[in-house]
């Protein structure tokens, strides 16, 4: 799996406020479709990566 790019404290936040619908879903049943959470912390992550290459080539 790739590295983890550096996040900001907003990125962070937005994570864990996923993350935690994520648990709560989790908890309604383990059929329950959390695709469009995944992919809005997929989303997070690229945003991060992009930010990261961006200043690595300054």
């Amino acid at each position: 799996m790739a590295q983890t790019p550096p996040l900001t404290v907003g990125e962070k936040a937005r994570i864990a406020g996923l993350t935690a619908r994520m648990c709560k879903r989790h908890l309604a049943g383990e059929n329950v479709d959390q695709s469009d959470l995944e992919r809005r912390i997929d989303r997070i992550l690229d945003g991060a990566r992009k930010r990261a290459e961006t200043t690595q080539k300054k």
